[in-house]
């Protein structure tokens, strides 16, 4: 009998998605609860587990296809346990179902590496071990159970190849069909659902607010010199490294704390105040970028900002955060300047009503008690919906979060 397997609850409001790839094929033996699917929401990727142990079935949904919440989209055949089930007799003694009258050829056993959680690969791991041609349970995983990340892969494809034997070289490839002269080529790849939402949120987010944005400059050199002074130190104690993200959450919380309006929201008719700062963070990930959020930023130490900002970044690139995280949130804020970005306008994330733009940094002259002088300087960019943040707020926010990373005991004081 066959156990069906359907589109789980995908979270609140979410009533589809799309089927991004089978961990498992028809004949592969699965166990309870082993993902066989990857479906993409809006926001992140989501592995399908097995409802039962037994065989793969028949799949009735294409990569691609739009599924809905409690769709079936394959079929778990009863019978035919996971390879490590079907191993259980010693090899000494094999059993011929046929009599002792029939020859039975022992059937290959599988290698040691064949099982195990670090093969259920997400699409991106999966997309670099196709186009690099590993052998995925040669290569040791160093992700939550064991499993593959994209680092792995990478480092496995990059690794010395070990030499064929003289007596048997490989056959030589065939060599790449030569481009014709002039030859022009055009490449067509469906969009994946969460850039589709992304693409439509901002659209949204362009039509309906009234969006502004407000510049200034920060002179980097105390958050520099600071985290010079302690890294080391603030490495041995917390495990971390002590980043600038740090610094700016905590700024951000003190210029709302005085600005409340930039970390507001409109619904309908009226402005929700909020007391809390949860912070949405862009982080980038293999499907695109991501924002999950920090909570309760405005009373979490350095220490807590950057760990759980150090554990999504990580976590976006094996493409294992949760719908949970990525929902709600204030206030957003992005680094353009790990790309290079020297200035941008970055687009608020509805329903909030602003986000803050930080860029590389970089030495510039500037005028100091009458003097120019080089010095590390940043553009931060606010960019807010109009509706509800005045221009002087805007610029009386940005003002607060230049004054105190330009002189980071206000953020102890409160000042």
């Amino acid at each position: 009998m066959a156990t069906e397997v359907k589109v789980p609850t995908l979270g609140e409001s979410i009533t589809e998605a799309t089927l991004g790839a089978w961990l498992k094929q028809p004949g592969d033996p699965v166990a309870l609860d082993e993902p066989i699917a990857s479906l993409e929401t809006d926001k992140v990727a989501i592995e399908v587990p097995a409802p039962a142990a037994g065989t793969m079935g028949r799949q009735l949904a294409k990569v691609g296809d739009n599924v809905a919440v409690g769709a079936v989209i394959a079929e778990i055949e009863a019978g035919g346990a996971p390879a490590k089930e079907k191993a259980a007799l010693p090899e000494s003694t094999p059993v011929n179902p046929k009599g002792p009258g029939e020859n039975m050829e022992p059937k290959e056993a599988p290698p040691e590496d064949a099982e195990g959680p670090h093969l259920t690969l997400s699409p991106a791991v999966r997309r670099i071990v196709l186009e690099h041609h590993l052998d995925p349970s040669k290569i040791k995983g160093t992700g939550k159970d064991g499993r593959l990340t994209k680092d792995d892969v990478l480092a496995a494809a990059e690794a010395p190849k070990p030499e064929a034997p003289a007596a048997t070289p490989p056959p030589p490839p065939p060599p790449p069909a030569p481009a014709k002269a002039g030859e022009r080529r055009e490449e067509r790849v469906r969009m994946t659902r969460l850039r589709q939402t992304v693409a439509r949120r901002l659209k949204e987010a362009q039509n309906n607010a009234a969006i502004l944005t407000t510049f200034n400059d920060v002179d980097m050199s105390a958050v520099m010199a600071a985290r010079a002074k302690y890294k080391d130190l603030f490495e041995k104690k917390h495990g971390i490294r002590l980043g600038f993200m740090g610094f700016f959450v905590k700024a951000a919380a003190l210029a709302a704390h005085d600005v409340p309006a930039v970390n507001a929201s409109l619904d309908g008719d009226e402005i929700v105040y909020h007391d809390y700062l949860d912070v949405s963070v862009a982080v980038s990930a293999p499907q695109g970028l991501v924002v999950p959020v920090v909570r309760d930023a405005q009373a979490l130490s350095f220490a807590e900002i950057e760990k759980t900002i150090a554990d999504f970044g990580k976590r976006a690139k094996e493409g294992t955060l949760t719908l949970e995280e990525m929902q709600g949130g204030t206030f957003t804020i992005s680094n353009g300047g790990v790309f290079g970005s020297l200035l941008s306008t970055p687009i608020i994330n509805p329903p909030q009503s602003a986000v803050l733009g930080m860029h590389r940094i970089e030495e510039r002259p500037v005028v100091v008690d009458g003097q120019i002088v080089a010095r590390p300087m940043m553009y931060l960019a606010l960019s807010y919906d109009h509706r509800l943040i005045d221009g002087r707020e805007a610029v009386t926010f940005l003002v607060r979060m230049k004054e105190a990373l330009e002189d980071p005991t206000r953020l102890l004081i409160d000042l």
